[in-house]
């Protein structure tokens, strides 16, 4: 994208105030009728940039996810046993319309609540086999999180960007240690590395060990054995104390990782921008 691009861009951005606008008392009563944090970074997105066409959708087919792979490479793209497959992401997919007409992706964002230990401990209850400790062994249920990261991945393995949120709370994924109160007053640590209990190390996976808390929407390309390997990482952004995402929190992330993914198409939505 062109630096006067780019420009043209920022400007409209400020033009609609940004997350200024978002928390006015009217927008926190419209946020609570849509109940949808994706919806609600929809309808920012429309106010700040009102020249470009914005659509939500809840699911992606795995047939659309074929059809995009066999535009790259006609190898691609060639197996789909159930006709009616597709993905259901969290919190859905907000897309933009090109210059050409093409649909394309701004938003894809996923939230996972995995680890109770925190809200046991301060409730008094014991867990385990004999409901006798303290802490539960982690599960593996979150997982399933990396087949939406991958089946996006591949929808947009022609794109330059990827911009896929996971948020994450619960006691499996701490990056710090927490002490909790019992109600009889003893107090329990979490610690954040032990291996029994965090489950973050698994999802990084999704991000090549990068940075967490971090917005990774723009893809990085790097160089191994003289070719060059472009790599699709996932935003992963955790509560690392053992909170609560709030919607407030959610948004602000989410939109940073919006106007990213619009600064990277910038060239192919350049001639709506320019109509103002």
């Amino acid at each position: 994208m062109k630096k006067g691009q780019s420009n043209r861009l920022t400007e409209q951005q400020k033009e609609g105030q940004g997350p200024i606008t978002i928390f006015h008392k009217d927008a926190q009563i419209h946020d609570k009728e849509v109940g949808n944090t994706s919806l609600f970074v929809m309808k920012q997105l429309e106010y700040e940039f009102p020249l470009l066409k914005f659509r939500y959708r809840k699911e992606l087919s795995k047939k659309e996810i074929n059809e995009a792979l066999q535009k790259i490479d006609s190898y691609l793209g060639q197996t789909l046993f159930v006709e009616s497959a597709s993905i259901r992401p969290d919190g859905g997919l907000i897309e933009v319309q090109d210059d050409n007409g093409n649909w394309r992706v701004v938003l894809v964002s996923e939230a996972k609540h995995q680890g109770k230990d925190i809200e046991n401990i301060q409730a008094g209850k014991l867990v385990g086999k004999n409901n006798n400790q303290d802490l539960m062994a982690a599960g593996n249920a979150i997982e399933r999180a990396y087949k939406n990261v991958n089946e996006i991945a591949n929808f947009m393995l022609a794109e330059r960007y990827f911009p896929y949120i996971l948020f994450l709370e619960g006691s499996n994924f701490l990056t710090q240690n927490v002490t909790v109160t019992r109600p009889d007053g003893r107090k329990v640590t979490l610690v954040y590395n032990d291996g029994i209990l965090n489950r973050l190390d698994r999802l990084t996976a999704a991000n090549y060990g990068m940075p967490i808390n971090t917005n990774l929407c723009e893809n990085r390309f790097v160089k191994c054995n003289g070719a060059t390997i472009m790599l699709q990482a996932a935003s992963i952004y955790t509560k690392g104390k053992g909170g609560h995402w709030n919607d407030e929190d959610m948004i602000m992330v989410m939109l940073d990782v919006a106007r990213t993914s619009l600064k990277m198409l910038g060239s192919d939505i350049f001639e709506q921008l320019s109509k103002r």
